[in-house]
């Protein structure tokens, strides 16, 4: 490794998700210098939130992309449905939001994210910098001056006037800032898989609902991205009962899957996500702001983590954008940033929480056979009411819309 390398920048994002990329883009797109940092080779990789929710496509739309974005390959889900112990419910009808695109877009997130980089690179003040990984800050003054990072060729010192870290739930420069973390908790973890989609296999669902399981099935078309929920801490227990008592569990609740169920030939097939739910208290110290995952790790409940992220990103962009440009971003700049994403971000784990320990929890404890609750029920002889869920999910507490300037 070489000697260390410095680079200026107004803004220095660490890590290439979803806010990463977003923020970027809309920074670049307002003449602002701005560098991404990613620490990894690519995009690619399996198993992240993959659902584009009506929230982001319409900012996408706001952005001019969306006709280019859907010719990707995607699919639509309009509304969601759960079987629950012997009976398929409705629960979720996304096509009255009031919104262009009136479905939830499934789509692999490094897609997605190629998607944002393409574009955010045609802007001369962008720099995507990859396999790069902050590892601390450099403070000046008790002000945040930049970060310090490992390349393959030599350690880089970029100097910023502001840094924001997008670098996830298990975020480093949060971490290094010495912010504090209130965890809210959570009572599962989620084994991540794939198997293969037959063109008979039954449509799509949001869940499979028994006593003591949970099974999530999102189609791909040509494979069933599958989510299988535990209890938390429950990974060691099922491992040491091996893979096929796996196997028996998981076409206990999906009978159709039994002729694949050997595509889980080895425990490497079986991802594991620890969930944890948790938000900074204070998002930011001078010359840092936390976004998306960084700020507040959500339950992959709903799915919403990638869109309230992206919410994150466009929320800061608007409000840091002219300050950029007039000048500089100040500690009250960081502050408006909290406060405007700081209820959409409360209320929504607020109401993971509420699934989490009043359904998800008693059904994986429960050793009886699972009904309905009268709740689902209702929603499910109620057309109309299904359109409360699909707002919540599609569209969040307080979306967001571009308002951040556009260099001329």
């Amino acid at each position: 490794m070489t000697g260390a390398r410095e680079i200026s920048v107004r803004c220095c994002i660490v890590g290439g998700g979803p806010a990463g990329m977003m923020l970027g883009f809309l920074l670049a797109r307002a003449g602002i210098p701005v560098l991404v940092l990613e620490k990894h080779a690519d995009f690619l990789r399996d198993f992240r939130g993959d659902t584009i929710h009506p929230s982001t496509l319409e900012l996408m739309h706001e952005l001019g992309l969306l006709d280019e974005f859907l010719r990707r390959p995607h699919q639509e889900v309009h509304s969601l449905g759960a079987q629950i112990g012997d009976e398929f419910l409705q629960v979720a009808d996304f096509t009255h939001l009031p919104t262009r695109c009136r479905f939830v877009a499934l789509m692999p997130q490094w897609d997605f994210l190629d998607f944002l980089a393409e574009h955010a690179k045609r802007f001369p003040v962008f720099q995507l910098k990859m396999q790069a990984e902050a590892h601390d800050l450099m403070v000046e003054n008790g002000t945040v001056a930049g970060v310090l990072a490992t390349t393959p060729d030599r350690e880089i010192s970029v100097k910023a006037d502001l840094v924001v870290a997008a670098d996830g739930r298990h975020s480093t420069l949060r971490q290094r800032a010495g912010l504090d973390v209130l965890d809210v908790g959570a009572p599962m973890d989620v084994l991540w898989m794939r198997l293969s989609r037959h063109s008979n296999d039954p449509a799509q669902t949001l869940g499979r609902i028994d006593a003591g399981r949970i099974f999530v099935m999102l189609n791909r078309e040509e494979y069933w991205q599958c989510a299988y929920v535990i209890s938390k801490g429950r990974f060691g227990e099922i491992r040491g009962r091996g893979l096929p008592a796996l196997r028996e569990e998981i076409t206990g609740l999906a009978p159709y899957l039994r002729d694949r169920v050997d595509e889980l030939k080895q425990w490497s097939d079986v991802k594991l996500l620890s969930v944890s739910v948790d938000r900074l208290r204070v998002w930011h110290r001078r010359g840092l702001l936390c976004i998306g995952d960084a700020a507040h790790a959500m339950s992959p409940i709903g799915g919403v983590g990638i869109n309230l992220a992206i919410q994150d990103a466009v929320a800061a962009a608007n409000i840091l954008s002219p300050r950029f440009l007039n000048g500089s971003v100040t500690q009250r700049d960081l502050e408006a940033v909290q406060r405007r994403r700081d209820f959409p971000t409360r209320a929504t784990q607020r109401l993971q929480v509420a699934v989490q320990n009043r359904v998800i929890d008693r059904v994986l404890t429960s050793t009886a056979k699972i009904t309905p609750p009268l709740a689902v029920r209702v929603l499910d002889k109620v057309p109309f009411l299904r359109r409360i869920p699909a707002r919540l999910i599609g569209l969040g507490f307080r979306p967001e819309h571009v308002s951040a300037p556009v260099a001329g």
